[in-house]
């Protein structure tokens, strides 16, 4: 059986229902069913609705669980003696292989070497065949040529060989050996586990695949569930090919498709649905049967800064307003622009916490940065600028002028100390003449500030991280060209891997969905950012409009307004009299009550006159406004709410005077009924 399950669907509750039917049928044995997926979250969540089902006896494993428990059984059989240790991270071997050939590698360029020796592993390259198999489809990594890294990857084996530990892609090929050599493990293995069950088929590369028909063997009893809107892990090996060819390899399965979605509003489904488009779902297409909500809305906002802090504020007025903090995400396509967003959240004292990801000022990284930009304080005389004096120290941490070309985790890397550099730039603009010392209390101030309580926060998340997450509201930032899709990526596969991302992220919230982008980086920087090119197809729902070539023009970029207060008690005007005024209404008034006495007997007199209610000519809250500020020009009289270019046309003069304590002109105004009858 295929099953084509949309994201909110409910793929979870219906395939551990059908594994609990084929118990309580008497169709399965429970210890001969083995449900396996990707993550040991999943594999849990899986394991606690089968005990709720009655079913605690079924196997619910990650692929790498289920193989190591063999590898650890079998192994005394099939090669004999202790199994190896399996090591947690590559990076050691990986830094004794680059020393034993006198490569000199950053921490970053490690952990890139790492992931490509997985992703050659889990696509069944060999060290030897490395060069040839990827030239062309792949660059270097690290600013290492096809050959080196393949040498590399060859002293890699030898490394761990020596000191007889496997890595966790070994676990899976060993396993696929060991099953191929031999063919009475093999059926021991079947005889045990009869009937299958695959999540995330998806996500399936093709080492998980010969494992997996090594473990069916042939039969027919294999249950596969996936999206193939959800592939976001190609890097990692992943392919939907396997799901999407499952019925050509099994011409007799059954196909379901499961296409209600149950956890999104009408309007974040259609939303969802127009950005996929119809060409990368499979044959799935979303339909809602949740109750209406709000449209999703996009904001566009003049920097990075002025998006996160319009972003916090609505995140605290929806948790004033009644919204748990943990029914909210941020959600942002790399982990980079996470900080501007923690330090908005903590400067409004809503907590929360980062998922998939370390605090930005946790961050190795960052922290070195720091540390190099402390001892560096001490000599700093200020006859630099101050960004570029920091560019200069941060270089030291591996910073450079331009972004890495390949490698995800250098490119992380990079983006976290750019993030550092834009800060000091952002310094300057307050404190020109800030030093470094000025710049690393600024930092440690930061880092302190964000302490905040991980319990019942507000999530923060990369769009990577929240696979599989749901929330109230989700807010997703950074939707523009560069962001979504990342500069990175290059070619049509890339960029359509890009565009499913973004579809994970839409289809997250339950209710609300609020979608923003920033037309520059820095406050006051020249805006150039477009809108992402992903929400073209959506653009009649979100206010974007369309050149003469099709092609997304910027939707209008407005600064967020800020909370009005109260002059005196500094309380969020809540009323739009009281945003008028600049009072609450438990604070008393601030004006001179003879100057009030005296524009109130002038709009007495003018109502007179024009044969009109006194409020036709302002309202009391503008006039007690006009009293509180006591304008002197013509311009800021206009400044005043409810001081339209007509009132201020008619009465500005007067009102001035008024102010002034001189006395008004004698006669009908120019739009009394005596004028208009004339």
């Amino acid at each position: 059986m295929c099953v084509l399950a949309g994201a909110g669907t409910g793929k979870t509750r219906a395939i551990t229902h059908r594994i609990a039917y084929g118990v309580w049928s008497g169709t399965y044995q429970p210890s001969q069913v083995l449900a396996v997926t990707f993550t040991a979250r999943a594999a849990g969540e899986m394991r606690t609705r089968l005990r709720g089902l009655g079913v605690p006896g079924v196997q619910a494993r990650t692929f790498h669980a289920a193989a190591l428990r063999q590898l650890q059984f079998f192994w005394p059989q099939a090669v004999g003696g202790a199994p190896p240790e399996v090591v947690a991270q590559k990076a050691p071997a990986v830094a004794e292989a680059a020393g034993r050939l006198r490569l000199r590698l950053d921490r970053p360029a490690l952990r890139d070497l790492a992931a490509e020796i997985e992703w050659a592993k889990v696509n069944l390259i060999t060290p030897q065949g490395y060069p040839e198999a990827v030239r062309g489809r792949r660059d270097g990594v690290a600013g290492l040529d096809l050959t080196a890294v393949a040498r590399l990857m060859s002293t890699y084996e030898d490394v761990k060989g020596e000191r007889h530990v496997i890595d966790f892609e070994d676990v899976l090929l060993l396993m696929v050996g060991i099953l191929d050599a031999h063919p009475r493990i093999a059926a021991s293995v079947r005889d045990q586990y009869r009937h299958f069950v695959v999540d995330e088929y998806q996500d399936v590369n093709p080492v998980q695949q010969q494992l997996l028909d090594l473990w069916v063997g042939g039969r027919e009893e294999v249950c596969v569930v996936g999206d193939p809107a959800q592939t976001i892990y190609s890097f990692t090996g992943a392919s939907p090919r396997h799901l999407l060819e499952f019925p050509q390899r099994h011409p007799d399965a059954t196909v379901v498709r499961l296409v209600r979605n149950y956890r999104s509003t009408p309007q974040v489904v259609q939303l969802a649905n127009l950005v996929l488009g119809p060409g990368a779902r499979g044959g799935v297409e979303l339909r809602a049967q949740g109750e209406a909500g709000p449209q999703p809305r996009l904001t566009a906002y003049p920097d990075d800064v002025a998006e996160a802090a319009g972003v916090a504020g609505e995140i605290r007025a929806r948790i004033h307003a009644g919204t748990p903090a943990a029914q909210i995400a941020v959600l942002f396509r790399t982990n980079a622009q996470s900080e501007a967003v923690e330090s908005a959240l903590a400067g409004r004292d809503v907590p929360y916490l980062v998922r998939g990801g370390e605090r930005f000022f946790s961050r190795p990284e960052v922290r070195q940065a720091v540390l190099l930009l402390r001892g560096a304080s001490r000599s700093d005389t200020g006859s630099r600028p101050l960004g570029q004096t920091v560019r200069d120290v941060i270089g030291g941490a591996g910073w450079s002028p331009q972004p890495p070309t390949a490698g995800a985790a250098s490119r992380e890397r990079w983006e976290s100390l750019e993030a550092l550099a834009n800060l000091a730039d952002d310094l300057v603009t307050v404190e020109p003449e800030a030093r470094v010392a000025t710049f690393v209390a600024e930092l440690d101030r930061r880092a302190a500030e964000q302490h905040a309580p991980t319990v019942q926060g507000v999530t923060l998340a990369s769009l990577h991280a929240a696979k599989g997450l749901e929330w109230d509201v989700v807010f997703i930032i950074g939707c523009s060209e560069g962001l979504l899709p990342v500069s990175m990526a290059e070619g049509a596969e890339r960029i359509e891997e890009e565009r499913r991302l973004l579809y994970v992220g839409l289809t997250r919230p339950r209710r609300e969905l609020l979608l923003s982008w920033a037309a520059a980086r820095g406050s006051g920087g020249r805006g150039t950012r477009k809108p992402s090119r992903f929400l073209q197809p959506a653009g009649h729902l979100l206010g974007l409009r369309k050149g003469a070539q099709g092609r997304t023009e910027k939707a209008t970029v407005r600064t967020p307004r800020r909370p009005k207060t109260c002059r005196t008690c500094g309380t969020v005007l809540e009323t739009a009299a009281e945003r008028k005024v600049g009072r609450c209404g438990d604070c008393p008034p601030t004006y001179d009550e003879a100057t009030f006495e005296r524009l109130r007997d002038w709009r007495l007199q003018v109502s007179r006159e024009q044969d009109v209610p006194a409020f036709v000519v302002f309202t009391d809250a503008t006039l007690t406004a006009i009293a509180e500020s006591t304008p002197t020009s013509t311009e800021a009289l206009a400044r005043i709410a409810g001081v339209g270019p007509r009132k201020l046309d008619l009465y500005g003069a007067d009102v001035l005077a008024v102010l002034a304590g001189q006395g008004v002109s004698e006669g009908p105004h120019k739009d009394s009924p005596a004028n208009r009858d004339k």
